[in-house]
Parts: C-alpha cells; sequence; structure tokens
C-alpha cells in the first residue's frame, strides 16, 4: 500500500487509458496485420504493413484528443488498403463519443465525401455503381456509428445533468431547513441582544456612577474604570457575536487578539508550508472585517491541511483603497488526500455567509493547473455593494470550475440534457435513411441516363438484326456486371429504383444480335 500511494496522482488512470488504447489498436489493426504478413508476399509487403499499422497507431494515438483527425487518418488509409474500411466504423464512434460538437464532424463527412467523389469518379474514373457502392460504405461504416456514438454521448450527458439535479434538490431540502433554523436563531440572537445588553449597559453605567463617586478612594476608582471600560467591550463583542450568529452550536469565535500572521504562525508550527504576504495597513480594519478574513484564512488553512497535505500554500492580505482582498491558493497534494468522508461545502457555504454579513464577496474552487483557491474582498472601512450580477450569498460562481448547482440551473441543464438525447435518438433513426435516400436520388439519374431500354422495345426486337438497325435502342449500356462472363453483350435497365440493376442482355456476333434475354 505505501508503494501505491508514492505513485504519482492519476497513475493508474493514464495507465487505464493507455492499456485501452492499446488493445484498440490490437483489434483494428488485426486485418491489416493478417493480410499484410499473411503469404503470398507482394514486393515490400512487410514495409508497407508496418507503415499502415503504424497509421493505425498515429489514429488511436490521436483519437482522444482529436478523434475527428483520427478518423480522417483512417479512411485516408483505406484508399491504399480495403482492410482499414473495418477500423473506420470504431473510429466513427469514438468521434461521436468524444467530439463535443457536430458542426466539425459535419465538416469532416462533407469534406470525405467530396474528396471520394472527385477520387473515384474524376481521378480514377470508377463509374457510377462504384461511387455509390462506397458511399454507402461511407454511409453505414462511418455517419451511423458516428450517430450511435452521439447518442451515447447526449445519454451520459442525461445521467450526469439528472446526478446533478439530484444533488441541487438535496442541497436545496437541506438549505430550506436550515434557513429554519437560522431564522429562529436570528429570533434568539435579537432576544439575546436585547435583554444581556441592556444589562450590560445598566452595569456599565452603574459602574461609571461609582466610578464618579467622591467617597472612593484612588484605588477603587481605577478599579471601577477598569470594570466599565471591560463592561463596554463585552457589550461591542456581543453585538458582534449576535450579529453573525448561524452555525450549529453557536457562533465560532477565534481566540481573543488573534492576527492573520499568528494564525499563519501557528500553521506553520504544525508542519503547513505555507507563505504569508500581508501589508501593514491590514491591521487596522472594522471588526466585521478583521473576523471574516481571519476566518477565510483558518478556514482555508483547515481544508488544504485536510484535502492537499503536504502542498505548499500561500497566504495573502493586501489593502487597495477601501478594499481588502484576501487569497488562500494551495497546491495539487502530492500523495492524496487524507482519509475521509467526501466533502459536502457546508465549511465553504458558511464562510461565504460571514463574509457577506461583513460587506464582501467570495469565490472558490479548483484552479485548471490544479489544486485549489479561495478569494475575498472585504470592505477595509464598512460594508460595500456586492458587484452587479453577482450574489453575494452564493459561495461559488457557477460559471467557474467547482462551481455549486442552483436547482433551477440543475433543472434548466436537466431539460436541455433531455432535449438533446431524443433529438440524438431522432437524428440517429431518421438519418440514416434520409441520407440513403439522398444517395439514390443522386445515383439513379446518373446510372439510369441513356440505359433505359422498355418491356416494349425489348420485344419488338428480331434477332439478326445490325445493332445500327435496333430501333430505341438506348444510347448507351450499363457497365459490365462483375460476374458476367460472356463476351460481346450488352447490358440495360428497365429503370428500376433505386439501384437501376442490369435487366436485359444484349449479345452481338459481328455486329448483329444473336440473343437477347431477361435477367432475373
Amino acid at each position: 500500500m505505501r508503494i501505491l500511494d508514492s505513485w504519482p496522482p492519476g497513475w493508474w488512470d493514464r495507465r487505464r487509458r493507455l492499456l485501452s488504447d492499446v488493445l484498440l489498436w490490437a483489434v483494428v489493426a488485426a486485418p491489416v496485420g493478417y493480410a499484410g504478413f499473411s503469404p503470398p508476399y507482394a514486393p515490400y509487403a512487410v514495409p508497407l504493413t508496418l507503415a499502415k499499422v503504424s497509421l493505425l497507431g498515429a489514429a488511436v494515438a490521436a483519437c482522444r484528443r482529436q478523434p475527428l483527425a483520427a478518423l480522417v487518418l483512417v479512411v485516408l488509409g483505406s484508399v491504399v488498403d480495403g482492410n482499414f474500411v473495418f477500423a473506420i466504423p470504431v473510429f466513427s464512434y469514438l468521434a461521436g463519443r468524444r467530439a463535443a460538437s457536430v458542426g466539425p464532424a459535419a465538416g469532416v463527412f462533407v469534406l470525405i465525401v467530396a474528396g471520394g467523389t472527385a477520387l473515384n469518379l474524376g481521378l480514377l474514373g470508377t463509374g457510377a455503381a462504384t461511387w455509390f457502392l462506397l458511399a454507402s460504405v461511407l454511409l453505414f461504416a462511418a455517419v451511423f456509428p458516428w450517430l450511435v456514438g452521439r447518442y451515447r454521448r447526449q445519454q451520459q450527458e442525461l445521467v450526469d445533468a439528472g446526478r446533478r439535479h439530484v444533488e441541487a434538490s438535496a442541497r436545496e431540502q437541506r438549505g430550506a431547513a436550515e434557513r429554519i433554523r437560522l431564522r429562529e436563531r436570528a429570533r434568539i440572537a435579537g432576544e439575546m441582544h436585547d435583554s444581556l445588553g441592556h444589562d450590560l449597559s445598566l452595569i456599565a453605567l452603574r459602574a461609571a456612577a461609582l466610578e464618579v463617586a467622591a467617597d472612593l478612594d484612588e484605588r477603587h476608582r481605577a478599579a471601577a474604570g477598569e470594570l466599565r471600560a471591560s463592561v463596554s467591550a463585552a457589550t461591542e463583542r456581543l453585538h458582534e457575536i449576535i450579529g453573525v450568529l448561524r452555525e450549529e452550536g453557536g457562533a465560532s469565535v477565534r481566540p481573543s487578539g488573534e492576527t492573520v500572521a499568528e494564525l499563519v504562525e501557528g500553521a506553520r508550527e504544525a508542519g503547513m508550508a505555507v507563505r504569508l504576504e500581508a501589508a501593514p495597513a491590514v491591521a487596522e480594519l472594522p471588526a466585521m472585517t478583521g473576523h471574516a478574513a481571519h476566518r477565510i484564512v483558518r478556514e482555508a488553512l483547515t481544508n488544504a491541511a485536510r484535502y492537499a497535505p503536504g502542498a505548499p500554500v500561500e497566504v495573502s492580505v493586501i489593502r487597495t483603497g477601501d478594499r481588502v482582498e484576501v487569497a488562500v491558493v494551495n497546491d495539487a497534494p502530492t500523495a492524496g488526500p487524507l482519509p475521509a468522508p467526501p466533502s459536502q461545502g457546508s465549511g465553504l457555504l458558511a464562510l461565504a455567509e460571514r463574509v457577506r454579513l461583513a460587506g464582501g464577496t467570495l469565490r472558490a474552487g479548483p484552479r485548471t493547473s490544479g489544486g485549489f483557491a479561495v478569494r475575498a474582498v472585504l470592505p477595509a472601512t464598512g460594508a460595500m455593494e456586492a458587484p452587479a450580477g453577482v450574489n453575494p450569498a452564493a459561495p461559488l460562481d457557477a460559471a467557474e470550475p467547482g462551481a455549486v448547482d442552483r436547482p433551477v440551473d440543475a433543472e434548466r441543464r436537466l431539460h436541455d440534457a433531455r432535449r438533446r438525447v431524443r433529438r440524438s435518438l431522432l437524428v440517429a433513426l431518421v438519418a440514416p435513411a434520409g441520407f440513403a435516400l439522398v444517395l439514390s436520388l443522386v445515383y439513379y439519374p446518373v446510372a439510369t441516363a441513356g440505359t433505359v431500354l422498355d418491356r416494349a422495345t425489348f420485344d419488338q426486337m428480331r434477332l439478326g438484326t445490325a445493332r445500327a438497325e435496333l430501333a430505341g435502342l438506348p444510347r448507351r449500356p450499363l457497365e459490365r456486371p462483375t460476374t458476367a462472363n460472356r463476351d460481346g453483350c450488352e447490358y440495360y435497365t428497365d429503370g428500376n429504383f433505386p439501384l437501376a440493376q442490369p435487366t436485359w442482355r444484349l449479345c452481338f456476333t459481328d455486329g448483329r444480335l444473336a440473343s437477347k434475354e431477361w435477367i432475373a
């Protein structure tokens, strides 16, 4: 276990991805390798086969980050080796599963169709039947698997959206109960403030009267002054504590007079690598701002010690004009977090409430480079207005990494995910049929132009008639079927849709019609 713990974070995930990529390469390269290494051997068969399997390896390597580029590589490989066609459905599915948007995929498919058409009809001079066959292969080996992969991606997004919706609903239910408790605590806090504040004010008043009594000696007069000052300080302290009373078990307060520097020094003594950047001007802060800054640093250091043990932490408290910016940033943990129940974010929620009561705003979430950051802006002189468009009661911005979804946002995302899944399913079912129809409508006029021979004309043709004298003979025959084994024969169609297959066979000897027959 100690050896496993010493491995870098994410090592197992990288190893699993590598093994899956190697397995994928072995599967898609098997047809190409088997055909290349099987006798009889063509000249340079081994180097060509190695180049082909290397091309498939490059496609597998690029498939996670650029799945469409990997698909293009495989399609280009099919130009030189037909065995690449077995890999096209796999990479098409992965492109639909991994690509985030539809537009680039549509552009790639259009480019493949245009390039394949120009290559086959223009450069290679293949017939319309071959073009239709290749287009059908593209449809069922590329487009349809891509649609299936796209549907699976949308389905996974629906599952994730449903999970976020459930979590947001649970948080909303907990928040409703918490708001009820907070309202009751606020009512109790008000009663405590009214009753205890009044009593303490009376004590301070009596101590002041005792302090100015004429028959009191100086020693007792000084004691009375100290009592009055202590009671006044206690009254102010009570006001501050009651103002932020909200946590389970009462208000949490810091040790009397402890500064942020002393808090950081205590963390250093406990073994944390903490660096503090604090301007001298931050020492003169309002009580609520100072308490909030202290609480931010303490909560962030606690979370860093718990979830990023051993990672360096930077604490900064900087005053700029009428604002105080507090930031606590830690790097990613080197050995993983300590064993603990999963965090529910309650500490950050409570911290955001304290910052709001102090008149500031809080943002917290993971960093893109790793680690975690807690940043707050507090008033240096008094309560300030929250920036436009920012909810000061929300601990996290929904647009930032690590954001907490509100129920309304989660419901909207769930609705959008459901709509995308329905649309993807509809497209996956309808698009292949639509593409096949479009291919047929394009292929049919090309294949039948000048090749249609009707039944009546066929019946009127007489054996022995010169080819030039045959009335109604179409101006061109169809391509000779690959299974035909008779020379001197021409093939025509009756216009059957959509493939325009050969229907009539006319065979000529010395330029005269020797036989005619209907092909079943």
